[in-house]
């Protein structure tokens, strides 16, 4: 099991590279992913039967590309991530061992064209959809995602369970869910449980009973379970990862009764997303200017809230470290407020959910310094935006110390691409 380690305040390096080399080379800001670290969390998981990425932490086709050399398969949450792990080398179409699942809580036209088309196998969140797939593609199968009743996050927003998420089929469907697809012909062969992000044991130990009832339910068609993803990382020294080995043991034992129920054998799938690649990410900005309002410190960065989204929308917190210029190994430490270039008060990355502002403490800093958001390898570009009119980040993979560049940098030219004034 992976351990929590210190977060220094200064770096000089990522995975072996400079820091101001990659900031020269690149410009900022820009995210930087170490493979080698990706490489690790999958190994992490190699105990259970088939790891499949939800790649909506990060999308990227060459970290889409780093996981399927490393035996990952997929998890697709629109027809646009459907053609990225086409992109990356991920074959549709395999109903036995999908190399690519869907799974949503509503098809909008044009995937579910493409899911019929390609033959992609559904993990279905609402009963509609087995009506809809029903009508285009009688005969297929799917798994269903069940919401139990109940729920765990580190936010509320990232709560996926209990009746104020909109996420999953409400468990007291279940046998309207049955009817229909055998209405439409199609075979349930899988059932997916997911109850939001940060899963601790005791949670687990819940959806592992109520995964069960379920699987009995639906009866001998159910060939595979997934345990979902929402394994926790530690963004700070208070927190900590979940037990590995116990939280496949539950797992297995769920799955060797439902074995001894069913008479056949079941796969046991985990969905991770944020575990395989958060800490494998940095956030490389500079350091633009150093002002005081009143009693505070300010630390202002060329990245904003455009670029790392988390701090403003759950009060997350990022472990900071400062890459001098210099490159000073002893600096003095002091409070401080970091924030982004941002049109809008709330571009504040030491911050606390409610929008509460915060100080860090970090080295003292001069404009022209770079300083390195930490564990933002998850949600972290895959939820920029063009706000303000921003370009979004340029992309570097780290891999045996050599950097390469994964996305280009957004020009402005980019940005107003496809937009018309009208004659």
């Amino acid at each position: 099991m992976p351990v929590v380690g210190t977060f220094p305040t200064l770096r000089s390096e990522i995975a072996g590279v400079k820091v101001v080399d990659l900031a020269q080379q690149f410009g900022t800001p820009t995210y930087v992913y170490d493979a080698a670290s990706i490489v690790e969390r999958i190994n992490d998981l190699k105990q259970f039967d088939v790891i499949r990425f939800a790649q909506k932490a990060c999308s990227n086709i060459a970290i889409l590309n780093l996981c399927r050399q490393n035996g990952v398969v997929v998890d697709a949450v629109s027809g646009g991530e459907i053609h990225r792990a086409q992109k990356a080398g991920y074959k549709p179409g395999n109903v036995e061992h999908p190399e690519i699942v869907y799974t949503a809580d509503v098809f909008d036209r044009d995937t579910l064209d493409l899911v019929v088309k390609l033959k992609i196998p559904v993990n279905c969140g609402s009963p509609d959809m087995i009506d809809q797939l029903g009508e285009k593609a009688p005969g297929s199968s799917i798994t269903l995602r069940i919401n139990p009743g109940f729920g765990h996050g580190h936010s509320q927003k990232t709560n996926t369970g209990g009746e104020q998420s909109k996420h999953g089929i409400w468990h007291e469907q279940l046998d309207d869910c049955v009817a229909r697809a055998a209405k439409a012909q199609i075979k349930i062969t899988g059932i997916h449980m997911h109850i939001g992000s940060g899963t601790d044991l005791h949670h687990l130990s819940q959806v592992c009973g109520s995964m069960e009832k379920v699987v009995e339910k639906i009866g001998a068609s159910v060939d595979t379970i997934s345990a979902g993803g929402g394994l926790p990382i530690p963004y700070n020294t208070k927190q900590s990862y979940v037990d590995l080995d116990q939280y496949f043991q539950l797992w297995d034992a769920s799955r060797k009764r439902l074995e001894a129920k069913l008479g056949h054998k079941i796969t046991l799938e985990i969905e991770p997303g944020r575990y395989l690649v958060a800490e494998s990410g940095y956030l490389v900005s500079e350091v633009r200017t150093v002002k005081k309002m009143g009693n505070n410190t300010f630390y202002l960065l060329d990245a904003g809230f455009n670029n790392l989204a988390r701090p403003i929308l759950y009060g997350s917190y990022h472990p900071m470290s400062l890459a001098p210029v210099s490159g000073a190994t002893n600096l003095p430490e002091q409070d401080v407020v970091v924030g982004g270039p941002l049109c809008e008060s709330g571009d504040i990355f030491t911050q606390e959910e409610g929008g509460f502002v915060c100080t860090r403490k970090l080295p003292q800093a001069k404009v022209g310094d770079y300083l390195v958001l930490e564990r933002a390898g998850a949600y972290g570009f895959v939820m920029a935006s063009n706000y303000n009119s921003k370009p979004l980040a340029a992309e570097v993979l780290i891999q045996n110390g050599k950097p390469h560049l994964i996305r280009a940098r957004q020009t402005f030219e980019d940005i107003t691409r496809g937009e018309v004034i009208p004659s």
